[in-house]
């Protein structure tokens, strides 16, 4: 399967793919922190962004420049713009989410100084009816912004092609997901992870044309064996690919989730028109939210329900990140709506690296139960 693999190659070579990017187009490379991020402007600009994400190594670079309370993903991103691992970007960005991530922008910004960085606000209360009229103006001062630093304008024909390229990466991935609501899935939940993540540091065309060939080749292939218990998993941000291997090597599937590394990233589109800013403003405003944007009981709760019977999920698996507290809000409620609709669900507490051995027992567990329920 060329193009799983090279979304395979692209995930683990990540700062290589950016570098020969650079050097190849002669473009600058912005690195951003949250998927709020509107990367349709900086795309439109000529610029490739790029997620920032940890490596799950342990370290203690950052307890001097971070609370040691805040979640392990966000120091853990802070300590590879520390150790250098970032040091071909031209800059930064982040949306306003949670205060840990606003920290981890704030220590990047004063100890790994790049050219250019802008802290974008995003409504937190993105039901009221003016938060799409604030996220137009802000959207207009980052256009702004982006044009002083490039030196040239963001034009409409620009603003067009991203929403296109990125639009089109969006459908093609919904046509994956789609793959996976089969009997015995034909791409893994670890394959499908790295193809989400790759789009993340990927130029969108390049990613896209991958996709079509994914797209060729996923259903050719020949899936052996009875169908396995299938699951959905959710939580804290989670680009842990080991995790999924492993849960997929105890005999599961994953075929679905709600994580912001994965399917709210591109589950909804721009719907185009004539103010291109407009149109943009309303994705983000409209996308599946995550805590720190929504009540749980408001959008949350049904939009996760309707996922998990989408799909067929079996059971559950709940991730939290160590001190994540949007998401350790909405657990409860979550667990609660699990119960009463009678799917089973499995929580685990992340730090910077899975406790294998634990997390093996207790999944090994889950799946042993979901088999008897499912007989």
């Amino acid at each position: 399967m060329e193009a799983i693999e090279r979304f395979h190659e692209v995930v683990n070579n990540r700062h290589q793919y950016a570098r020969e990017w650079k050097e190849r187009t002669e473009g600058k490379v912005v690195g951003y922190f949250c998927s709020y991020v509107p990367e349709e402007l900086i795309y439109a600009a000529g610029i490739l962004p790029v997620r920032i994400l940890g490596s799950h190594e342990h370290q203690n670079l950052t307890d001097t420049h971070i609370f040691s309370m805040y979640c392990p993903f966000c120091r853990d991103c802070l300590a590879q713009g520390l150790k250098g691992r970032y040091d071909y970007l031209d800059g930064i960005t982040t949306a306003h989410s949670c205060m840990h991530i606003r920290q981890t922008f704030d220590s990047w910004e004063r100890h790994v100084p790049v050219s250019y960085s802008y802290y974008l606000f995003m409504p937190a209360h993105v039901q009221s009816r003016h938060a799409q009229s604030c996220l137009v103006g802000e959207l207009m001062e980052f256009k702004r912004s982006l044009e002083k630093w490039i030196g040239t304008e963001i034009s409409e024909q620009d603003l067009d092609r991203a929403v296109e390229a990125y639009n089109t990466n969006r459908r093609l991935m919904r046509k994956v997901y789609e793959l996976r609501k089969s009997n015995t899935p034909p791409i893994s939940g670890a394959e499908a992870m790295e193809m989400v993540l790759s789009s993340m540091f990927m130029d969108k065309e390049e990613h896209n044309q991958l996709l079509n060939k994914a797209l060729e080749e996923l259903p050719k292939r020949k899936i052996e064996g009875e169908p396995r218990p299938r699951l959905m998993l959710l939580g804290s941000i989670n680009d842990d690919i080991e995790f999924l291997k492993l849960v997929e090597s105890l005999g599961s599937d994953v075929v679905i989730d709600d994580y912001c590394t994965w399917t709210r990233y591109f589950w909804n589109e721009v719907i185009t028109e004539a103010d291109r800013i407009s149109a943009i403003a309303h994705r983000y405003i409209n996308r599946p939210p995550c805590p720190q944007k929504d009540l749980v009981e408001r959008r949350r709760l049904p939009y996760i329900l309707n996922l998990a019977k989408e799909y067929n999920a079996q059971g559950v698996i709940i991730t939290l990140q160590k001190f994540c507290d949007p998401h350790e809000f909405d657990i409860p409620s979550i667990q609660a709506m699990f119960k009463e609709n009678d799917i089973p669900h499995l929580f685990l507490e992340f730090d910077v690296t899975i406790p294998a051995g634990q997390f093996r027992t207790r999944i090994e567990a889950f799946l042993e139960m979901l088999q008897i329920e499912i007989i």
